[in-house]
């Protein structure tokens, strides 16, 4: 799947309008799930016959397109199936039980409910919330695609305005020059990542630099009467700023991942669990800023795209062990140089590490879901994983 994102034009009735169908679109997932949770032996038949009520009691209901209102439970049924998946799979921590939602950014129609101008430049909604016809900015060629291919149209709200991504359904993978180089990589906070050739990738900090604006912003929020329309301003411009970061990250992450799975025919990386280092209090920020998880994502996503094996070890004493004698050699979180007492061996933190890592999956022949270490399983693409991001 290929998702094409633009920039939609809206007046304020477009506005208003888009607005309601993803008020409606949440309305519906919340009373399906509400639903589903007074009567557990239910499956999905039962989900969908319950859509079907609504409509007919509803009429706000029945003016969003029957598609989209399908959409809303299709994303009742992920989230299910996660939680019983998470559940069987017995994941450490919280199982993530569905839950309400409270504020929605998008509603998704399926092949009905749109119909695309032939110059694809604009896009006209066809239900009974009277979006009407939005105009498209971007310069991504949707022109090649024929419309049969496009499965899923959504609009999405954002701080900066509203788009409308196209779900297109082609092979997105491409042929790259062979390669036979490794690459181990060890993720960190001084550093955003050092590899096993001895290079280091800066570590942006774009939270960090933007932090001074975000606060001042945010305090101009508050000093704004309730309800009045400066204070509406206010809390746009503060949300543009924080999606000015989130974006930063994103390309950052993206540019990164791309050139590794480019360059190499094998990346190999820790299997962290970001979600519980998070937990710490004192780093929670700095990890958050880093976007290791999203940096993760991506590199699966090039690695599949390239026909890159991405590989994932266990992070299990990768920064004591040494990568020369494979002794263990203890040190505190500011020691930032390898001094090994068994074989000399003196290196940086970072790159030590990153040779560690590498060695995990070359100890065995490169076999990827090999134990290398002894600890746990490797995690080849795909496996247990994040999902990859189906963007192009």
């Amino acid at each position: 799947m290929l998702i094409l994102e633009y920039k939609a034009v809206v007046k304020k009735t477009h506005a208003k309008a888009i607005d309601e169908a993803i008020r409606t679109s949440q309305f519906v997932r919340n009373k399906v799930l509400r639903y589903w949770m007074d009567n557990r032996a239910i499956g999905k038949k039962e989900l969908y016959q319950y859509n079907t009520q609504l409509r007919a009691e509803y009429k706000f209901v029945n003016e969003l397109n029957s598609h989209a209102c399908q959409a809303s439970v299709e994303n009742v049924e992920r989230a299910i199936n996660r939680f019983f998946d998470n559940c069987k799979n017995k994941k450490p921590g919280k199982k993530g039980y569905p839950r309400f939602k409270k504020n929605c950014h998008s509603v998704e129609y399926k092949v009905s409910g749109w119909k695309l101008h032939p110059s694809k430049r604009r896009i006209n909604f066809t239900d009974k919330k009277e979006i009407g016809e939005l105009k498209l900015l971007g310069n991504w060629d949707i022109h090649a695609f024929p419309i049969a291919l496009i499965k899923r149209v959504r609009i999405v709200r954002r701080a900066d305005g509203y788009y409308v991504q196209f779900c297109v359904k082609v092979d997105n993978n491409q042929d790259v020059p062979v390669t036979n180089t490794e690459v181990g990589i060890d993720v960190g906070l001084e550093y955003f990542y050092s590899d096993s050739n001895g290079n280091h990738e800066e570590n942006p900090r774009f939270l960090r630099s933007s932090e001074k604006k975000i606060k001042r912003s945010q305090r101009q929020i508050h000093k704004k009467k309730k309800g009045s329309s400066g204070r509406r301003k206010a809390r746009s411009i503060y949300g543009r700023k924080h999606l000015r970061v989130t974006r930063q990250r994103e390309e950052h992450a993206k540019k990164l991942a791309r050139n590794l799975c480019l360059a190499n025919a094998k990346v190999v990386l820790e299997d962290l669990n970001v979600s519980g280092l998070v937990r710490n209090h004192k780093l929670a920020k700095s990890i958050s800023d880093a976007s290791w998880y999203q940096f993760r994502c991506w590199l699966e996503y090039f690695g599949q795209k390239f026909g890159t094996e991405v590989i994932a070890v266990p992070p299990h004493f990768t920064s004591q062990e040494c990568s020369k004698c494979g002794a263990k050699v203890q040190k505190t979180l500011s020691t930032r140089t390898h001094s090994c007492p068994h074989c000399g061996y003196v290196e940086q933190r970072d790159i030590n590490a990153a040779k560690v890592i590498l060695s995990r999956v070359n100890a065995t022949g490169g076999q990827p879901g090999s134990n290398a270490s002894r600890v746990a399983a490797s995690t080849p693409v795909g496996h247990k994983t994040c999902k990859s991001k189906q963007r192009r």
